[in-house]
């Protein structure tokens, strides 16, 4: 990550690429199985059966990557990420993708606490690490924005009853990346335990708890767009799936573009005030967006291009968060650190894909809007007060 090791960089964005474009196809499958009589209550628990394995493993994920090493542990998770992708195309029954999406998430939970270990083991600065944190996590959106627009090319053709098999693509693109881990040097941590569980002494300060519950909302806010959205346009807006994917596309590339641009003008601003200046846009134009629905009641086409404009100011959120506080966390615990929020970050995906599928199956996607705005409101008040608080205490 740093001028040290740049070989390291390709396959961590590849990482984050790739975990990406399997987490956020959760839209696509839900847009395809909602079309073969799968009601949206059943859809809406599918996303817990990838949130629990993620929430359960964390904790012991800190052990296995202690004891097997990183460069192992990621290579592991990859490789099973590439043989399950490679298998999906030919299952056809609707378990599968519980099983799937459960073998998914335990490898992400891997894959982020390395990655994260990574970045942190070689930057110390906060601003620094702030940079190389929104260049990496820029290559998430990407993906989101890869698998919205490959899927829906795909859905859309002649060939659309085969639409399973692009995820063909993502095994290999998760085997190159196995080679270039194999080839690339990764220095270890010193430390190794033996402990099953990891040392949660210190989690427990104020910061901490603010941390968390900000993180809580930034995620449940995020899935509100990227496992939702398509849905939300096809349902709402009346548009076809081709369409509806695309225009999420554009969420994940306005994301993309704000995730980069933070990472090069972040060391100019203070991350506090840059990030509650993004919560103050995302807020104006969740406003703007409510107000249109509201009054005009004929599903206005203005609604697919304003969305994706929110992905500019709500991508920079949770790297900015993480790290600032990812740099006053001491080195051996970044492991354990990360853990904790994976599990908070998938306790909140899973809540948030049983409520808001509340809202689809009893149709009043009109209050869609609303029901993110609440949660950007929280987001502004926990992350007023982390802020407020001294972080010198950590």
């Amino acid at each position: 990550m740093s001028a040290k090791q740049p070989n390291i960089s390709l396959p961590l964005k590849l990482t984050f690429l790739i975990f990406s474009m399997v987490l956020n196809c959760m839209g696509i499958v839900i847009l395809q199985l909602s079309e073969q009589n799968i009601t949206y209550d059943k859809l809406g628990f599918l996303e817990s059966f990838k949130d629990i394995p993620i929430a359960v493993f964390s904790l012991f994920a800190v052990n296995f990557i202690s004891r097997f090493g990183t460069k192992k542990s990621l290579i592991f998770a990859l490789m099973l990420v590439g043989i399950c992708s490679l298998f999906l195309p030919f299952v056809e029954v609707f378990w599968f993708f519980k099983l799937w999406f459960a073998i998914i998430g335990t490898c992400f939970v891997i894959g982020k606490i390395c990655v994260y270990g990574i970045i942190r083991n070689n930057m110390t600065e906060e601003k620094s690490l702030a940079k190389t944190m929104n260049s990496v996590e820029a290559s998430f959106m990407i993906g989101i924005f890869v698998v919205n627009t490959g899927f829906g090319w795909l859905i859309s053709s002649q060939f659309g009853e085969y639409w399973k098999f692009g995820f063909m693509s993502i095994s290999l693109i998760s085997f190159f990346t196995v080679f270039l881990f194999v080839k690339a040097k990764i220095a270890e941590p010193e430390n190794k335990s033996n402990k099953i569980l990891p040392d949660l002494s210190g989690f427990g300060k104020l910061p901490f708890i603010l941390f968390f519950a900000v993180s809580f909302f930034i995620i449940f806010i995020e899935q509100s767009f990227n496992s939702w959205l398509p849905s939300f346009y096809k349902d709402h807006l009346k548009v076809n799936s081709f369409f509806a994917l695309q225009a999420s596309s554009f969420l994940a590339l306005f994301s993309y573009t704000g995730r980069t641009i933070t990472s090069k003008i972040i060391h100019r601003f203070s991350l506090s005030r840059y990030f509650m200046m993004c919560l103050f846009m995302i807020i104006f134009l969740l406003a703007v967006i409510s107000v249109i629905q509201f009054n005009f009641t004929e599903r206005p086409k203005v609604l697919l291009f304003l969305f994706p404009v929110i992905g500019l100011f709500l991508s920079p959120l949770y790297p900015v968060i993480n790290s600032k506080m990812i740099a006053k966390i001491d080195k051996d615990k970044i492991n354990t650190f990360t853990s904790l929020i994976v599990i908070v970050s998938s306790v909140s995906s899973s809540l948030n894909s049983m409520t808001i599928s509340l809202l689809f199956k009893n149709q009043i996607l009109t209050y869609y809007s609303l029901y993110i705005l609440g949660a950007v409101m929280m987001v502004s008040v926990l992350a007023y007060s982390y802020f407020k608080i001294s972080m010198n205490k950590i």
